[in-house]
Order: C-alpha cells, then sequence, then structure tokens
C-alpha cells in the first residue's frame, strides 16, 4: 500500500461519513423537534450517557450543550448503578441516550431509573425498535447506514451523525434560548476564545483616565490635559457629546507659532471613529487598523463619551 493508496483510503472513509451526515440532515424529523421542546421544557439539566465511542460523543455533547445555555452533564452508564444514579433529578432532569444498536446492556440501569422515576429519555440510535427506542418519550432515529470501518465494525458513520445529532440540538436550544456573543463568553472567559470576545467596554480606559475638553478651550490647556493623561489624544466635548478628537497627529499638522492660542475646535477632527460599549475588541482593532488610528472613544446610544481605548490595549489583550 502506497502514499496515494492511503489517501484514497482515507478519503473514502471521510466521503462515507460526509454521505451519512448528509442523509442524516434530509432525514431529521419530528423526533428532533420534540427532543428540543422536551429540552426546553425540562426544570432541570440534561443529562447525556452512552457507552464506549457513544461515549465518548455523550462526553462532547453534554458538554457543547453546557457552554451554549443548556445546564447538563454526562453520566457513565456502568457508574450509574453504584451510585451514580443520585445524579439525576426525579421529575426535573431529562436524559439523552446515545446507542447506535440501542441494545447496549450497560444503559439498562439508567433506563430502569428514569421509568420509575419520571425522567424523560431521547434515545439517539438507528433501531428504533430496539430495547433503547421502546423504553425512549422520544427516539431520534439516526439512518441505518453502514461503517466507513472496511471491516464493518469501528464506529465511525455512526458515532459522526450522533456527533452532528448533538450539536444540532445544542444550537438549536441556543438560537430558541436568544443565548448571545455576551453569554457565550461568560462561559469561556479563558484562552484564545475568551480574549476574543472581550468588548471595548473591558478594555477602555474612564473616569480620571479620560482626556476630555470643550471646544472653546485654549490649545495650550488642551496640551496640558493631553500630556498628563498620556493617551496621545484629547475628546472634545460639546453639550455633553462627544463632537470632535485632537490626536498627537493634529498637533503635528497644525504645529505653528500660534497653535497654542487657537481653540480646541479649531484643531479636533470632527466626527472620529467610536466605538459602542458593547463592540466586540477585535472588530474595534480591525476598524482600527483599516483606519490607520490609535484611539478611539466608546460612547453610549447618545454619544455621551464613557472611556478611550488604545490600540495597544486592544493587542496586549490577545484579540489580534
Amino acid at each position: 500500500m502506497n502514499g496515494n493508496d492511503h489517501v484514497r483510503s482515507g478519503a473514502s472513509v471521510i466521503l462515507a461519513e460526509a454521505r451519512a451526515l448528509e442523509l442524516l440532515a434530509r432525514t431529521l424529523d419530528g423526533g428532533f423537534s420534540r427532543a428540543v421542546e422536551l429540552v426546553l421544557n425540562a426544570p432541570g439539566r440534561v443529562a447525556v450517557t452512552g457507552m464506549g465511542k457513544s461515549g465518548l460523543v455523550a462526553r462532547k455533547t453534554s458538554a457543547t450543550l453546557a457552554s451554549t445555555g443548556t445546564p447538563a452533564f454526562y453520566i457513565h452508564p456502568s457508574e450509574a448503578g453504584h451510585g451514580d444514579l443520585g445524579m439525576l433529578a426525579p421529575g426535573k432532569d431529562v436524559l439523552v441516550a446515545y446507542s447506535n444498536s440501542g441494545e447496549t446492556q450497560e444503559l439498562l440501569a439508567i433506563l430502569n431509573f428514569c421509568a420509575r422515576y419520571s425522567i424523560p429519555i431521547i434515545g439517539v440510535t438507528s433501531r428504533p425498535e430496539s430495547l433503547l427506542g421502546r423504553h425512549c418519550e422520544v427516539v431520534a432515529a439516526l439512518p441505518d447506514v453502514p461503517e466507513a470501518c472496511p471491516l464493518g465494525c469501528a464506529p465511525t458513520t455512526s458515532t459522526a451523525m450522533m456527533l452532528a445529532w448533538g450539536d444540532a440540538l445544542a444550537l438549536t436550544l441556543l438560537s430558541a434560548r436568544g443565548f448571545t456573543t455576551e453569554d457565550f463568553r461568560q462561559y469561556h472567559p479563558g484562552g484564545k476564545l475568551g480574549t476574543r470576545l472581550m468588548s471595548v467596554a473591558e478594555l477602555m480606559h474612564t473616569g480620571d483616565e479620560v482626556p476630555l475638553a470643550s471646544p472653546g478651550d485654549p490649545m495650550s490647556a488642551a496640551v496640558v490635559t493631553m500630556t498628563a493623561k498620556r493617551l496621545g489624544c484629547l475628546g472634545i466635548v460639546e453639550g455633553g457629546r462627544l463632537a470632535g478628537i485632537i490626536t498627537d497627529g493634529d498637533l503635528r499638522r497644525h504645529m505653528g507659532p500660534d497653535l497654542l492660542r487657537r481653540e480646541a475646535r479649531e484643531i479636533m477632527t470632527r466626527g472620529p471613529v467610536s466605538f459602542p460599549p458593547e463592540t466586540l475588541a477585535a472588530k474595534a482593532l480591525a476598524v482600527m487598523e483599516a483606519k490607520g488610528i490609535t484611539n478611539a472613544f466608546v460612547v453610549t446610544p447618545d454619544g455621551t463619551p464613557e472611556g478611550v481605548v488604545h490600540i495597544h490595549d486592544l493587542l496586549g489583550a490577545g484579540t489580534a
């Protein structure tokens, strides 16, 4: 088997799984909708279970649900009968159980417990008539397609479909709950994802750090304020709203013997770039880089300056 054979073999696996996923999308039916409604109306959490490779998918689904606004946890089928059934809240929780064959014996303890204590079950299986299917309030039927494994043994297409089904459930719930980018960031404060979801309000300079002046202020005073605040800019406020900005570049462009005797309104750049507080820091960075500016004010909807953000603040936060 040479290198080309390896590539063809790998491609055939991926194509087989892709065909299975396309079939799953076409055959998604009312069972999926009922599963969504069941979770939305549940007063408790979503327990997700499965054995072997299905169990690994269950762990992924529970993690994705939890991170997108649906409280969820994984329960191991074998551990359930040794005390972990106490993790389930009768009359409140919902169980999502993965089993391609639907005959996984390790699920029996959980299925019996749920039947006894009014915990509805969503079964994800390719055998609706199976043991799992008969125990479920909702059966999410997977297309009955061969595994991509040349031996027909290793779970491949089946687990790919389970994984995709779990993602579809989680993200449909996300949309139904009106889960926002800010909600998402609250659950992902660490790492690169967390920094990319930061808003300018979290990075801006506020209070006494904000350099502000009035249009009629003499530039002699304006330069003193700019120097004291050390941000390289000065916001010009008229009627409580941001009317303009003076930057180090503006000073250089208007440099002359009469500069300090002129008024701030004569030097300022009108209609400067500004951002609402909720603007993502990454988006603000992109705008500032495109326009070649190093400072921008953060303003409320009525134009009141709340703070100022420097491009170094954005770069230092890792938003690039």
